[in-house]
């Protein structure tokens, strides 16, 4: 009887062992990394577990929440939204925020993702309100930027930092976007004509100055021809000039030489004026029409008509 109730005890001892075990094990938690648990020990705020290995209190320890601590992407579905020249569009929007105190995320706002998705719609109203169409198609980094400074501070509050705001998708009335596509054709369309006219306008204006430069070298070109023509025509008048130079004074040598024969065979004043004549017969037969005789010639020529008038009578 004393066996089998200690068998008995050794087996309920066992049992309540491998319970307690159990309920340890099932007490151990491991926090992975970019993530926090938040603790709560009867009903209250105890702690916040990092990444690593941690055990809880039984009954009296519970997990609260757990926490991403990555940065998250929300896209919100688009929000209607009226411009300051009363134009309805829709706008959606896409917000890339990242927990940065998992005690504030858990207990600052009961729904943090709808907070921020209602926060977003009532902020990128009032920035739209304030601005035309036209500003509002065009200033996406300016809508971008002031919904992040806001966003930023209103969630700061609730452990959440807003990393960046971007603008996904604006999407105008069908009548605006036929105005604005018909806008868009019509400046193609223009500039495509000033594109054209100014091809044209480059086009002439190389002609021209093809042109232009063709008609300058030509001219410059006849400007060398010329300048080669005169300077040969120059050369050849001073070739010719030398020629003729060269021609008189042989001849005036010639002329000089057979004076100084003369002289040296001992001939007197009268042979030398009557070669001195028969030189000037000579200069008679050229081409001119004016004639000058010197002085002592033309006495030598009276002498020698009285001397042949005489011989005549004898």
């Amino acid at each position: 009887m004393i066996a089998a109730v200690s068998l008995g005890g050794w087996i309920v001892l066992a049992v309540l062992l491998i319970l307690v075990l159990m309920l340890i094990i099932s007490n151990i938690r491991v926090v992975p990394q970019a993530q926090a648990m938040v603790l709560e020990r009867l009903g209250a705020y105890a702690g916040t577990w990092g990444t690593g290995l941690h055990v809880k209190v039984p009954f009296i320890d519970r997990i609260a929440k757990r926490v991403n601590l990555k940065e998250q992407v929300i896209d919100f579905k688009p929000q209607p939204v009226i411009t300051e020249d009363n134009v309805t569009m829709q706008i959606d929007t896409v917000v890339f925020f990242q927990i940065t105190d998992p005690k504030l995320f858990t207990y600052g706002v009961e729904n943090p993702l709808m907070a921020i998705e209602n926060l977003t719609a009532t902020t990128l109203r009032n920035i739209i309100g304030d601005l035309e169409l036209d500003e509002t198609l065009t200033s996406r980094e300016l809508i971008n930027t002031k919904m992040r400074t806001e966003l930023d501070i209103a969630t700061d509050p609730w452990g959440i930092k807003v990393n960046r705001v971007e603008l996904k998708n604006i999407i105008p009335p069908a009548e605006i976007q036929d105005s604005m596509e018909r806008q868009m054709k019509a400046e193609r369309e223009r500039r495509e004509k000033i594109l054209q006219a100014e091809g044209e306008k480059k086009s002439t204006v190389l002609v021209a100055e093809g042109k232009k430069e063709q008609a300058i070298l030509q001219a410059e070109a006849e400007k060398q021809a010329a300048i080669l023509r005169a300077e040969a025509k120059k050369e050849a008048m001073i070739r010719e000039a030398e020629g003729q130079a060269e021609a008189i004074l042989r001849v005036q040598q010639a002329t000089a030489d057979g004076i100084r024969a003369v002289k040296e065979a001992g001939a007197d004043d009268a042979v030398i004026r009557l070669k001195s004549l028969e030189a000037l017969e000579k200069v008679a037969d050229g081409q001119s029409t004016k004639l000058i005789i010197p002085s002592d010639i033309q006495g030598l020529a009276g002498t020698l008509a009285a001397l042949s008038e005489t011989v005549k009578k004898e």
